[in-house]
């Protein structure tokens, strides 16, 4: 284990192992189980391995994604009883790479990723998603005091987790103010009977000295005044008189006093967040076991929850109503519930039985109108709904065939997303898959065309040609996939056809265990 001075990389044991992982993963399918609430909600629940998962969801949501929020196991050297959490910790950075690469690409443009850990993995981790997102994508390190009080049993114990922030691109990342709270607004006052109504007051100086702000300021009361030493005054002065004469500095009761600017109340559209989050503000340990006890009683609980204020602090900054949110380690559920309770869509992959125990009966409550957590907060009163999914086959077998039980839509799905490098927009049931880029593709499998026989409905013959143009027209040239062609290499030419074999000449898959490369 060593961080290389050369481009400050992290290396391990197994990187260059893990780095194939992402590329390698096979694509799967997304098999439905059952739905829950009302139908359309585009929230689901997926049953499966997540580094699967993950790759199954390119198809349909790569850079659809808002906010990343996700509570791996952190590699304590505790034996949960619902995670591995006992990792070596070179294992515990391969199992963390691919993923995080996945996770990317599911990113939006203005999108970001908040992961929570504490100091085991923490500034490890930090590094490793400097290589995945970049540096210049760093947002904050936020520290979350889990706990009220020292832990008795260690001298020096962890009164903080980190929850590691990074943008997709910070040029274009975008986050919210918190909204003020009744004792935060109450600090606003309006001495002066100003008509613009309640202010709070800033310090007119800044750290540092600028000649153009060094100018001597005479109160109405005159007094004079000179920056204090070390700071300049916080602008020109053109730009002091301008807000002098508005009416917004304040010199105080007497008139004396060295010069504040006004901030209203009216214009204030919230408050900047920092990265110390109390617990008083966001929760903290024992408020989420009471929260998943009172779910699911002491003897059903989830071993290491977070409490739904801190969910609803992230989400809150990084999300608006009806952006998408990920947690591809959901553990039981809190991610999925907050952002379902605050009118965002959602995401949730968990591997395990609990994904069944735990996250499908909390997640049905969330619909019935369950009143934990921050319910009251958000005037909560229940609605919505989400699918229930499990990881299905693999797309194609280790001798590179399709795998029989695949769906046309399954299938689609893929051939348009490696096609393309674009998620499917909507639901595929058509030979033709869509248009990019001036050019048409168009699938030929499993009796698309309402007739199975090989020969006819997966081949591409002069027929079948005439039919897709008669029936799914386009004007310009065409991509097709199918099981074989028996028109001949002038006449598509003279068509503006390429043809495809499945699955020979989809992108990825080249290898002869039929794994995507």
């Amino acid at each position: 284990m060593n961080l290389s001075t050369q481009g400050l990389e992290l290396t391990w044991t197994g990187k260059t192992a893990a780095q194939r992982v992402a590329r390698q993963t096979p694509f799967h399918a997304l098999e439905p189980v059952s739905s829950f609430g009302a139908p359309g909600s585009g929230n689901l629940l997926v049953q499966g391995d997540n580094l699967l998962a993950l790759k199954s969801l390119l198809p349909f949501y790569k850079g659809r994604v808002k906010c990343i929020f996700i509570d791996p196991p952190y590699n304590t050297g505790s034996a949960f009883e619902h995670y591995d959490d006992k990792l070596q910790h070179s294992q515990w950075l391969s199992m963390m790479l691919p993923r995080l690469e996945l996770l990317k690409d599911l990113l939006r443009a203005d999108g970001s990723i908040w992961v929570t850990i504490d100091d085991h993995e923490g500034h490890y981790l930090k590094v490793l998603m400097d290589e995945v997102f970049g540096r210049g994508n760093f947002v904050a390190n936020v520290l979350w005091q889990k706990r009220t009080s020292p832990d008795a049993r260690i001298q020096l114990g962890a009164a903080h987790d980190h929850v590691l922030v990074f943008a997709k691109q910070a040029d274009k990342a975008e986050f919210n103010v918190l909204t003020l709270t009744v004792d935060q607004a109450s600090s606003f006052k309006n001495p002066d009977n100003d008509p613009y109504g309640p202010w709070s007051s800033t310090d007119f100086t800044a750290q540092g000295w600028r000649p153009n702000q060094m100018y001597k300021i005479v109160t109405p009361k005159g007094t004079p005044y000179e920056p204090p030493a070390g700071r300049c005054w916080g602008n020109v002065e053109s730009a002091f008189m301008h807000l002098r004469d508005e009416g917004r500095i304040w010199f105080g009761k007497d008139g004396g006093a060295r010069p504040r600017v006004k901030n209203y109340l009216s214009e204030h559209e919230g408050m900047s967040s920092w990265t110390w989050w109390v617990n008083s503000d966001v929760g903290h340990n024992q408020e989420s076991k009471k929260e998943i006890n009172e779910l699911f009683g002491p003897d059903n609980a989830f071993d290491t929850p977070k409490p739904e204020r801190l969910l609803h602090r992230a989400l809150h900054i990084a999300t608006n109503p009806n952006d998408l949110v990920l947690d591809s380690f959901l553990g039981s559920g809190t991610t999925a519930a907050v952002a379902h309770k605050m009118g965002r869509r959602w995401i949730g992959i968990e591997m395990g039985e609990h994904a069944q125990t735990h996250c499908l009966p909390r997640l049905q409550k969330v619909i019935d109108g369950e009143q934990g957590g921050i319910s009251t907060a958000v005037g909560w009163k229940g609605g919505g709904g989400f699918q229930f999914m499990r990881l299905g086959p693999a797309i194609f077998t280790p001798q590179r065939r399709i795998a029989p039980e695949v769906s046309f839509a399954a299938l689609a799905a893929l051939v348009w997303h490696l096609e393309t490098g674009q998620p499917a927009a909507h639901a595929l049931n058509a030979a033709l898959l869509g248009v990019h880029e001036g050019t048409a593709c168009y699938l030929l499998y499993n009796g698309v065309l309402g007739d199975k026989r090989p020969e006819a409905g997966n081949v591409l013959t002069e027929s079948v040609y005439r039919h897709l143009m008669a029936t799914q027209p386009h004007a310009g040239p065409l991509v097709v996939y199918g099981e074989a062609t028996q028109m001949g290499p002038a006449r598509r030419a003279a068509l503006g056809i390429t043809f495809k074999q499945l699955p020979y000449d989809l992108k990825q898959v080249q290898t002869q265990t039929g794994v995507a490369l």
